[in-house]
């Protein structure tokens, strides 16, 4: 066995192993998606720094069941905005879930698009997504039911922009721990907190405007 096709095989069973933990089902075709989408993660990520180097069975579990924990909260034929896309986290593993969801990705590395549209290319998900190659803040306020972003340990000082460049109809799912909940908090905004599992620090925000 090759080491690619072991950690292929490790990967595989840390979703079947903990699925049942993030309340999330996968059959067949859903998990053989995830699986080209990490093999081909894995294959860019040396170049692109995608994701912190980290074993087969935690990016199963810290990455794509995490990402995975939003679907309950979007509903059917939602249109989702995702804010720094980069590795693709969580809105990949959701549009490969989820195929009745539309998304745009926004990512301001030019490099990353590339990964992402390849992404979404070999995972059958190119015609229910865009991806643009731009800060949010330069593209126009986008017409879509939810704003996703699970980077925003680094748009935290963006928080007050991300929030007034959202469309007043929309739904914001944001992953992030303590400095961003002291965020929303400070803008006296309408949330939820989700505790994602398996984490004490970690939560899913879902903020209303």
């Amino acid at each position: 066995m090759t080491e690619i096709t072991a950690q292929t095989d490790e990967f595989v069973r840390a979703l079947d192993m903990h699925a049942s933990r993030y309340d999330v089902e996968l059959n067949a075709l859903t998990k053989k998606a995830l699986t080209d989408y990490y093999e081909l993660l894995q294959a860019w990520n040396a170049r692109l720094h995608l994701v912190a180097p980290c074993s087969p069975a935690e990016f199963a579990t810290r990455h794509v069941l995490e990402s995975l924990v939003m679907l309950p909260h979007l509903h059917e034929n939602a249109r989702v905005t995702d804010i720094g896309s980069g590795a693709g986290l969580p809105i990949i593993p959701c549009l490969i879930a989820r195929p009745d969801i539309r998304a745009t990705l926004i990512e301001s590395s030019q490099k990353k698009t590339v990964f992402l549209r390849e992404a979404l290319r070999v995972t059958g998900r190119a015609s229910s997504s865009q991806v643009i190659a731009q800060r949010f803040e330069q593209t126009p306020t986008p017409d879509a039911d939810f704003i996703t972003c699970r980077a925003l340990d680094r748009f935290i000082a963006s928080f007050s922009n991300i929030i007034e460049w959202t469309p007043p109809h929309a739904t914001l799912l944001f992953f992030g721990g303590r400095a961003l909940l002291a965020e929303i908090e400070k803008a006296k905004l309408a949330h939820t907190i989700i505790r994602i599992p398996e984490s004490e620090r970690r939560f899913l925000f879902i903020i209303r405007k």
